[in-house]
C-alpha cells in the first residue's frame, strides 16, 4: 500500500493532455515514460513532467520498470497496443472504446485473463457527480420503478472542430462508437446490463469537409453510418431509446431521461464529469434540481485509472467496457440485418460512487 505505480503513456495527442492534469501529480502514479509515433510530440510532453522519458513505442511497452500502461492511441490501434502491454505483464488503461470489434476485444479480455493482469477502459466520466447523483436518485425509489430511457447525441460532426478527422469516418468510428460508449456505460450504471438490442441506422453523405486548421477545406470520405439509432433491452425489463448522430446540427433534448412510475430524472451530459441532476416528480409542477450526492466530485480524466489503483473493485473495468461494444456492435449489426440481435455478453452494474471530495481522491494511495 502507497507505493506509487509506475505508468507509461502511448499516445501523446490532445487528450492526453486532459489525463495529465489529473494524473500528473497524484501519490498513486509516477508518469515514468511517454511515447507517440510523433516522437518530437512525446518529448515535448516528456519534457513537462519531471524524471520522465520519452521513448519509442516498443520500447516503452518492454519497459520493466512501467506497471501500468495507459493507452491513449486512436481506435484502430487499442487492440495492438493492448495485447503487447499484456503480453510484456502491464496492467492496461484505454481511451474507449475498447476495441473496434468484438473479436479483438475478446482476445484482450482473454489474455489479460489468463496473464492475471488487470484491464480498464473509458469512459469515466460517468464516475463523476452528474451520472452518480442521478444513479443514486433513481436506486432510492424517487421515481418508482425504472421503466424507460431516452438518450440523444446529435452534432454536426467533428469534422467542424477536429484538424485531422478521418478517423471518425473509417470502420471503427462513426457517432456510436465514437460518443455512444458515454451513453451506454451510463444507462448500464442506470439501468444495468442489456440482454438485446433492436437498431437502425443511415449514411446520407458518402465524403464530409475538413472544417478548420492546416487541412480546411479539404474532402474526407466516409465509410461508416452517421445516424444510428436503437433500443436496448435492458435485463430489468426497462427500455432504453438510443440516438447517437453526426447528421445533427442542433438538439433540445436532454442527454438522457429516465422514465418511472412516479418520476423523471434527466441526466447531465455523459461526456462531462459533473452537470445538474433534476428531478421531475409525478404530480410536480415543475423541475426541481438535486444536489450532488455521489460521485468523484471535481473530477477529471483519469479518474477511472487511479479507481482502478486505489479500489478493491475497479469500475471502468474491461468487462464492463465489453458489454458496452457488444451493445453497440449489436446495435450495428442489427441495422444491417434488420433484426433483433441477443447480446453474447453481460456485465455487472459497477459498485456506486460515495460522494468523495476532491481533497480525498487527489490523495488517495495506490492499493
Amino acid at each position: 500500500m502507497g507505493e506509487p505505480h509506475r505508468i507509461g503513456i502511448v499516445g501523446t495527442g490532445w487528450i492526453s493532455g486532459a489525463y495529465l492534469e489529473t494524473l500528473r501529480d497524484h501519490p498513486a502514479v509516477t508518469i515514468g515514460a511517454v511515447a507517440d509515433l510523433d516522437a518530437a510530440r512525446a518529448a515535448s510532453v516528456a519534457a513537462g513532467i519531471p524524471g520522465c522519458r520519452a521513448l519509442p513505442p516498443d520500447d516503452l511497452l518492454r519497459d520493466d520498470s512501467i506497471a501500468t500502461i495507459l493507452n491513449l492511441t486512436v481506435p484502430a490501434a487499442h487492440a495492438e497496443v493492448g495485447l503487447a502491454a499484456i503480453r510484456n505483464g502491464r496492467r492496461v488503461y484505454g481511451e474507449k472504446p475498447l476495441t473496434s470489434d468484438m473479436t479483438t476485444a475478446r482476445t484482450l479480455i482473454d489474455q489479460a485473463g489468463e496473464r492475471g493482469v488487470e484491464i480498464g477502459c473509458a469512459p469515466d466520466t460517468v464516475l463523476g457527480t452528474g451520472v452518480q447523483t442521478a444513479r443514486a436518485a433513481i436506486d432510492s425509489g424517487i421515481i418508482g420503478r425504472p421503466l424507460s430511457a431516452v438518450a440523444v447525441m446529435a452534432t454536426p460532426g467533428h469534422e467542424r472542430w477536429h484538424h485531422h478527422p478521418d478517423f471518425y469516418y473509417l470502420p471503427g468510428g462513426g457517432p456510436l462508437l465514437d460518443m455512444g460508449p458515454y451513453y451506454l456505460t451510463a444507462l448500464v450504471h442506470l439501468l444495468g446490463p442489456v440482454t438485446a438490442v433492436t437498431g437502425a441506422a443511415s449514411r446520407q453523405r458518402t465524403w464530409r469537409v475538413v472544417g478548420t486548421g492546416p487541412r480546411a477545406g479539404e474532402r474526407i470520405p466516409v465509410s461508416v453510418d452517421t445516424h444510428v439509432t436503437g433500443v436496448l433491452h435492458h435485463a430489468n425489463g426497462a427500455l432504453s431509446t438510443v440516438t447517437t448522430s453526426f447528421d445533427a446540427v442542433r438538439t433540445t433534448a436532454a442527454p438522457i431521461e429516465v422514465h418511472g412510475e412516479t418520476g423523471t430524472i434527466e441526466v447531465p451530459d455523459p461526456n462531462r464529469f459533473d452537470g445538474d441532476v433534476r428531478l421531475f416528480a409525478l404530480g410536480a409542477t415543475d423541475w426541481q434540481t438535486l444536489e450532488p450526492s455521489a460521485g468523484y466530485a471535481g473530477a477529471g480524466r483519469g479518474i477511472g485509472l487511479l479507481d482502478m489503483l486505489t479500489s478493491p473493485a475497479p469500475r471502468a473495468s474491461g468487462a464492463l467496457a465489453l458489454h458496452v461494444l457488444d451493445a453497440m456492435t449489436s446495435l450495428l449489426r442489427s441495422a444491417a440485418e434488420g433484426r433483433r440481435i441477443d447480446l453474447t455478453t453481460t456485465a455487472e452494474r459497477p459498485d456506486p460512487v460515495p460522494l468523495i471530495s476532491p481533497t480525498t481522491w487527489r490523495r488517495a494511495p495506490a492499493r
